[in-house]
C-alpha cells in the first residue's frame, strides 16, 4: 500500500520508495524512517506492526553511529561494489 511512495533520502540525496527505506539496514528498516515518513502517513504504526519489539529496539532505539564512522562504513561498501 505505502511501499510505492518515493520521497527525497536526505542520507542518500535521492529519490527512494518506502520499501526501500523498510529495508535498508537489511532485515530492519533505516532508523530515519519515522522522522522522514511521519508527515505522509502513520508510519510508526505501520512499521510496529511489522517488526518484532526485538527488531524495534535494535531499528529505532539504538544511540545513532557517529558521522565519521557511517561515512567510513559507506565508503568501504562502495569499494566492494567496485570489486566486483
Amino acid at each position: 500500500m505505502f511501499e510505492q511512495l518515493e520521497i527525497r533520502c536526505p542520507k542518500l540525496g535521492n529519490q527512494v520508495t518506502f520499501a526501500y527505506c523498510l529495508k535498508e539496514g537489511g532485515d530492519i528498516p533505516c532508523p530515519r524512517t519515522i522522522k522522514c515518513w511521519q508527515s505522509f502517513f502513520p508510519v510508526e504504526d505501520y512499521i510496529r506492526k511489522r517488526l518484532t519489539p526485538e527488531d524495534w529496539e535494535r531499528c529505532f532505539n539504538q544511540k545513532p553511529k557517529e558521522k565519521i564512522l557511517t561515512l567510513v562504513e559507506l565508503i568501504e561498501a562502495a569499494k566492494k561494489q567496485t570489486v566486483k
